[in-house]
């Protein structure tokens, strides 16, 4: 029996009953969460903000009186410590709000399920991993527990290369939190001389991968679009995994080619960002550089080894700028990370990697 003080608080905002109570047995079957309070809008539940302590709340987007993203704006300065979690049906619409939302300052977001028991079951595991991740980082940030891999000894890598190789691609994966830091990483890159083609898998859904590819290349003033199965890499794109397909490189006739393929999930994700730096180690070899931003659970790690014994290069997010640092320490863990660095640190260093001959 979880102590009821220590157990995570959680808040469902959502104008379907149907919904709330959908969502209130997902979370009552696992004796860690609690469900602090329940709101049909906005305006409610800033009002019950006030009088419950919650770690957690689980926003709607459509709702009447005060929708989602204007008591986002609410809520992320009048309860800054507070995590958000968007909850929306998969539309177009519902992904480019929920994409804003994240600039605001949401934490996450997670798609509703469609009809049938198994797809609210695969839901309700997503959720609840969702929600204890973003509790446990709201926890360690409020008693001050944000040390990072910087302060930390780290072995001395085990495939550390003689020389610094030319970079030839750029791999870049994230999750939680993802979408902010990767626009923040290439507005820093914009302009540079780096020409290197760069892939990037950022754990989402269908729809929302496209959305983002339009924002990524907004903010890096170069070519960006979803990969397509059989598209050549050229220089000076940049290429996205499309939701529920995993992305890869190999070598083609005459250049390596973009690989999508419906394997079975890694980590729990489609896509996953392991295949795409296994192939990316596999065809650059010592000139393939990844970066691991902030995300849930440990997927890049293994792809990093990878990258790391073909003679690459690889670095992490810091814990203190991460919204859940999970994948990042588990890359950084390998031993094997040129260096742990603040979000706002990675764009620049990339830049100057990329730019730098050996």
């Amino acid at each position: 029996m979880v102590n009821a003080s220590k157990a995570i608080k959680v808040m469902i905002v959502d104008d379907s009953a149907v919904v709330r109570g959908v969502i209130r047995r997902l979370l009552d079957a696992d004796p860690q969460l609690e469900v602090a309070a329940a709101a049909s809008n906005g305006e409610l539940a800033l009002k019950a903000l006030h009088q419950h302590a919650v770690d957690v709340v689980l926003l709607d987007i459509e709702m009447p009186v005060m929708d989602g993203l204007e008591a986002l704006k609410r809520i992320v300065v009048d309860y800054p410590a507070v995590k958000v979690i968007m909850v929306s049906t998969l539309t177009r619409r519902n992904a480019e709000i929920s994409l804003e939302a994240l600039k605001i300052g949401a934490a996450d977001y997670v798609t509703k399920p469609e009809a049938g028991i198994a797809t609210a079951a695969e839901f309700g595991r997503d959720l609840i991993a969702r929600v204890k991740a973003l509790a446990a980082s709201r926890r360690s940030a409020r008693v001050g527990v944000a040390a990072t891999a910087q302060s930390a000894p780290r072995p001395t890598p085990r495939y550390a290369p003689t020389r610094r190789p030319v970079v030839r691609a750029l791999g870049i994966g994230a999750s939680t939190g993802g979408p902010p830091a990767l626009l923040k990483l290439f507005r820093a890159l914009q302009g540079g001389d780096g020409w290197q083609p760069i892939f990037v898998t950022q754990h989402m859904p269908v729809t929302f991968t496209a959305l983002l590819a339009e924002q990524i290349e907004r903010a890096a003033g170069r070519p960006c679009a979803e990969g397509r199965d059989g598209e050549p890499v050229m220089p000076g794109r940049i290429y996205v995994a499309p939701g529920g397909w995993h992305m890869t490189v190999e070598n083609g006739p005459t250049s390596p080619v973009i690989r999508l393929d419906q394997g079975a999930p890694e980590h729990f994700c489609r896509p996953a960002v392991d295949p795409m730096l296994r192939g990316l180690a596999a065809v650059y070899g010592d000139g393939a550089l990844a970066a691991i931003l902030t995300g849930m659970g440990g997927d890049g790690a293994l792809g990093c080894e990878a990258v790391a014994r073909a003679g690459g290069r690889f670095i992490a997010q810091d814990q203190a700028t991460s919204a859940v640092w999970g994948m990042p320490a588990a890359a950084a863990a390998t031993g094997l990370a040129e260096a742990v660095l603040p979000r706002d640190d990675i764009g620049p260093w990339l830049r100057r990697a990329m730019e730098t001959a050996a």
